[in-house]
């Protein structure tokens, strides 16, 4: 390609400005621009001579596309320089000075315009074709560039009638010469022998037919818009060098059919043998036989689609035929067969392959060896009829005696469906041996036949009375006597015997293969879907009765027992007089699946009032966090304060528990309603439900209580109230003290038992409270409560012993924290006067009333740093009163020794004063 450099016209460094006339004027002026011109034409025509010496580079058509689009930017550049004003200028000034070089330069410059013109035009025609082109030389796969020739012909045909320059065979051939190079460079890389024999059979086929479809197609297109350009009577027709343009496409055609025809052969011979036959071993080792037949072609040393190696690919296709007419093969392929079926087959596929006629010839002389084969078989299958005849194997689902018939008609369906091919053939029947086959055949069928029949009559006899009974029986029946009281453990089942679902089978089975069977037999199985809809609802009422039954308690069974035998009076129906030949089983059903419904829905509402019952014992059950949230409140009040607070708490909190009680006597009164009709609270058949959900509520009363006797258990983590240390010497104590908040807590639990006495009990038999009664040495009436019983329950009796350990344990903890302060016992065991009266009758110095001093200064900042309170588990310890005590004593005793200390010090003050003054005098 030109650069831009090599087609820039050279202007000479002068000043062009000037008029035409000033110009003329100027000799060296004109003189330089006459040379200009010169020059300008002597480089024109060199580039026009060397662009149509260029050769497009490269054999494909892109190549001539590249030559003409360099051609026509060359040429286009050069004309665009002489368009512009300088040049134009130039033009004027030496034509006005009528300069001989003038006419030398207008040749070369219609030249430029003749060669610019044409290669304008050649581009515009052969970018039509760009597209085809490109879809030649990068084509994905052959199918692109089938789709592509015709269009590509039928765009040269165009170009071919309206181009101005190539409508001639010295343009055209070339062009379509290197559309047939394109097209045969495309083939022979897609289609390597040398690689292709190794790819999957069927691909490779495949790909070798498109291949040898382009080839092909390149020539009937050519043919076929030479024809219509002749139909049409264009000029000049396309009679083009026909060598050139389809030698090599034609040969590598015929190599693309050549290795078609290999393929072909190799797949001809691997479906001689079925997927039923590949796995054999020898099989195996006779396809690799086939496929090694292959190999030389893998081995090529020399390009197959070169014209001048025709000899070469002639010999190695040559050697190929005479490879796969070996007749030893045929005899091997027959030796893997173990079936006569397949031998026959095998024998059918290879006279379908008509190019092997020696095969052919050889294969009639194999129908005895097929026969004998065929013999074994009827042995084989005689061997099996004897081993499996008791036992056969049936297919899933299917019955014993339809079953055994179906597989001994497919043993008799094997041996006949391979003999009767065998019959057809006319050079079967005239051998010896088909006799023998034949003879064969005919005593294992009869066997079979005969078993067949055994087997037929041994169920028609067994069946019919058998079938009778098992309709006979009854449709449910229990594990209880209808006498007896209802239970939860009493059983039902469906009473339909499996028996009949296997005759039904057996009918429905023998009656598709074709035989008679009984009309009891089909009428039951006509019934077959009413008795498994039967027999699925019965089950569904069994067990929703059950299910239903199971949630009950003993003492709900006993309270239900009107209804329980109304429920178990329709099912004894199904137990005693309906059987699977009766007409009102589905009404039995719906009227027993109605009568469930309506026991369902009555324990549903009482186990729905149970569940508000049990709710309500729940509630009696939260007093603990109404109390909970007092003590956030009470935090750090006196014990007495804080007692005085529970108290108020626990007996305002008691007023919902003791209403929720009152609900649950109620709810049980609206059960008694549900079942008997009843409000009364005392229905007898209710007696063991009052006790039961008394005891409920017995259990729920001692949780609550257990859970407020935990609130004051000395082991939660928040104080609960608040005591005092105080100095009482010699001892350091708590106010109150420790028996004291011990007798106050205890008294707290009592009380907390105590409350129980707002629940009254039932009276006896009933969910009505007990009224106060008059008891003999009391003056007012005693309400007969729970308190008796809860003071007697182990729970709570271990709940109380171990909260009144914790709180020893707590308090003794506590008296041992404070007789760590007996450290500062020095403060209040001695007298301070005695004591400082001592040390100042000794007469000390005043470093020694200094130390003294800081020993008490001291014992003031410790105390001063010791804490104000102390938080042990449940009890807030207040240390201040304390403090203030051990700060007065410890200051107490710094004055005390301080006015020792003051009058020693006065004395010699006044000696020195009066010392100073008499030295002054």
């Amino acid at each position: 390609m030109y650069s831009l450099d090599e087609v820039i016209l050279q202007i000479p460094e002068i000043d062009l400005n000037p008029e035409v006339d000033v110009l003329l004027n100027n000799p060296e002026m004109l003189q330089a621009l006459e040379r200009c011109v010169m020059n300008w034409q002597t480089q024109i025509t060199f580039v026009i001579e060397e662009q149509l010496n260029k050769k497009p580079q490269g054999p494909g058509p892109m190549a001539e596309i590249d030559l003409w689009q360099e051609r026509s930017s060359v040429f286009n550049a050069l004309s665009e320089q002489l368009k512009q004003p300088v040049a134009e200028k130039i033009f004027e000034v030496v034509k006005a000075a009528n300069a001989g070089c003038l006419l030398n330069f207008n040749g070369t410059i219609a030249e430029l315009t003749k060669y610019h013109i044409e290669a304008h035009d050649n581009i515009r025609f052969l970018r039509t074709l760009e597209r085809h082109f490109m879809n030649l030389a990068a084509g994905a796969n052959f199918a692109l560039i089938l789709e592509t020739i015709p269009d590509l012909m039928e765009s040269l045909q165009i170009m071919w009638m309206i181009s101005l320059h190539y409508n001639s065979n010295d343009r055209m051939v070339p062009l379509m010469e290197r559309i047939a190079w394109q097209l045969c460079e495309q083939v022979a890389q897609g289609v390597v022998v040398t690689s292709i024999v190794k790819e999957k059979r069927e691909e490779a086929k495949t790909k070798v037919l498109e291949a040898r479809q382009v080839l092909e197609q390149w020539k009937s297109s050519y043919f076929e818009m030479r024809a219509q350009i002749e139909k049409i009577n264009q000029t000049p027709r396309w009679e083009f060098d026909r060598i050139r343009l389809f030698e090599r496409s034609d040969y590598m055609a015929l190599v693309c059919q050549d290795l078609g025809g290999v393929f072909q052969v190799l797949e001809e011979f691997n479906n001689v043998f079925g997927p039923e036959l590949k796995g054999d071993r020898r099989v195996h080792d006779l396809l690799k036989e086939v496929d090694d037949l292959v190999l030389p072609f893998q081995e090529i040393t020399f390009n197959p689609f070169s014209i001048s190696k025709k000899a070469n690919w002639k010999d190695i296709i040559q050697d190929f035929e005479t490879t796969i007419e070996v007749i030893d093969f045929v005899d091997m392929s027959f030796n893997t067969l173990h079936f006569s079926a397949a031998a026959f087959e095998l024998l059918q596929k290879f006279q379908k392959i008509s190019t092997r006629k020696a095969i052919n010839d050889h294969l009639m002389r194999k129908f005895d060896d097929i026969l004998t084969q065929y013999c074994r078989e009827v042995d084989s299958i005689s061997e099996i009829y004897e081993a499996e005849k008791d036992r056969p194997q049936l297919t899933k689902n299917e019955p014993p005696v339809a079953g055994a018939i179906r597989w001994a008609r497919a043993l008799a369906r094997r041996i006949k469906k391979t003999i009767l091919p065998f019959l057809k053939v006319p050079e079967m029947l005239s051998s010896e041996q088909t006799a023998v086959a034949k003879s064969k055949y005919e005593k294992m069928a009869m066997e079979l036949k005969g078993y067949e029949t055994m087997k037929y009559e041994s169920w028609l006899d067994e069946t019919e009375g058998k079938l009778l009974s098992l309709m006979k029986k009854k449709l449910l029946i229990d594990s209880n006597s209808p006498e007896s009281s209802p239970k939860r453990n009493v059983k039902y089942i469906v009473n339909f015997s499996p028996e009949i679902r296997v005759i039904i089978s057996e009918t429905n089975y023998l009656v598709g293969l074709g035989f008679f069977v009984p009309k009891l037999a089909e009428n039951v199985a006509l019934l077959e879907s009413s008795l498994i809809r039967y027999v699925d609802d019965l089950t569904k009422l069994v067990n929703r009765y059950h299910s239903v039954m199971d949630t009950l308690s003993d003492a709900q069974v006993i309270m239900m027992t009107p209804q329980i035998q109304e429920v178990t009076k329709g099912m004894q129906h199904g137990c005693k007089r309906l059987n699977w030949n009766s007409l009102g089983i589905q009404d039995f059903i719906n009227e027993g699946l109605l009568n469930l419904s309506k026991f369902e829905s009555l324990v549903k509402q009482i186990l729905n009032n149970e569940k508000e019952m049990e709710s309500k014992l729940h509630l009696i059950m939260m007093l603990f966090k109404n109390i909970k949230i007092v003590h956030s409140v009470l935090c750090f009040k006196g014990l007495k304060e804080f007692c005085r607070r529970i108290e108020v708490e626990r007996a305002k909190t008691l007023v919902l528990p003791i209403s929720k009680y009152t609900d649950i006597g109620f709810l049980i009164t609206k059960t008694e309603h549900l079942i008997l009709g009843t409000s009364s609270g005392k229905a007898k058949s209710m007696a063991n439900y009052y006790t039961h959900w008394e005891r409920k509520v017995f259990d729920s009363i001692v949780k609550m209580v257990v859970s407020l006797i935990l609130l004051l258990e000395p082991t939660v983590l928040t104080p609960l109230f608040q005591i005092d240390a105080i100095l009482s010497a010699p001892k350091i104590v708590s106010q109150p003290q420790s028996s004291e908040i011990f007798w106050v807590i205890m008294q707290c639990i009592r009380e907390c038992i105590d409350s129980t006495k707002r629940f009254p009990r039932w009276m006896n038999g009933t969910c009505l409270e007990c009224p106060p009664q008059q008891v003999h040495g009391e003056e007012e009436l005693v309400t007969i409560s729970f308190l008796s019983d809860v003071w007697l329950d182990p729970s709570l009796k271990e709940t109380a012993t171990t909260t009144s350990e914790n709180i020893k344990r707590l308090l003794l903890s506590m008296e041992r924290y404070l007789n760590t302060w007996k450290h500062y016992r020095a403060l209040w065991e001695k007298n301070r006067t005695i004591v400082n009266e001592t040390f100042a009758a000794k007469n000390p110095s005043c470093a020694m009333y200094d130390d003294k001093l800081q020993f008490l200064s001291n014992i003031k900042r410790k105390v001063i740093l010791e804490p104000q309170f102390k938080a042990k588990y449940s009890i807030y310890l207040n240390l201040q009163p304390l403090l203030n005590t051990m700060l007065e004593l410890a200051e107490s005793w710094i004055t005390s020794l301080s006015s020792f200390l003051n009058k020693p010090a006065k004395e010699d003050l006044f000696t020195l004063v009066m010392v100073n003054k008499c030295i002054y005098y």
